[in-house]
């Protein structure tokens, strides 16, 4: 799977997440309807995948799992971990398929 690619930073950042806990195998990946503009990027630790999840290893062999249903919303996604102009530290997802983004940046369109 080619679709979502992972800075290094994204990943070292997963990765401490994951290995919180031995249970947890890696990440799952997937996008819900939600906000002003219609859909988010959710990220979830998991102890297990789900049957039809797509799996992928990124660097440092850190376990990704997307959801095959939101598999039209990763198509050239970029995960990055950056600190923001207020200091704080946070996942972002860019997307160029993207057709709008709400002001706050929270959900998106396709």
């Amino acid at each position: 799977m080619n679709s979502v690619t992972l800075t290094d930073a994204a990943v070292e950042h997963l990765k401490k997440i994951v290995e919180k806990d031995a249970k947890n195998i890696g990440f799952r990946l997937s996008v819900k309807k939600t906000g002003c503009s219609g859909f988010k990027y959710v990220t979830d630790v998991i102890e297990a995948a789900k049957e039809n999840d797509i799996h992928f290893v990124a660097q440092q062999n850190l376990q990704v799992f997307v959801d095959p249903s939101c598999m039209e919303f990763m198509k050239e996604l970029i995960i990055d971990y950056v600190t923001d102009e207020l200091k704080q530290k946070r996942l972002v997802f860019v997307n160029p398929n993207e057709k709008n983004r709400c002001g706050c940046g929270e959900s998106f369109q396709m």
